[in-house]
């Protein structure tokens, strides 16, 4: 794992310590990395999102296309009814 050294305000340093404790990270370390993972997928979600905005014409979100998706995901492996 490589390191990487991040100088912070005290107002911020104060924050990330704080944090660290009230939400049971070990580390300020893991917290930070936690931050960088949900950045990571927020960006992630932003592509998706951009890419089928350009894939042409979506659905009409009505009530028939919401049952018709509870349909399909209750039909999944896995899911749980």
């Amino acid at each position: 794992m490589a390191t990487m050294n991040v100088s912070l305000p005290d107002s911020l340093k104060e924050f990330v310590e704080a944090q660290v404790s009230e939400r049971g990270y070990g580390t300020s370390s893991e917290f930070v990395r936690e931050l960088i993972r949900r950045e990571q997928a927020r960006a992630r979600l932003r592509e998706l999102v951009i890419d089928g905005m350009g894939s042409g014409e979506g659905s009409e979100l009505d009530g028939d296309y919401f049952d018709r998706l509870r349909d399909r995901v209750q039909e999944a492996p896995g899911h749980a009814a």
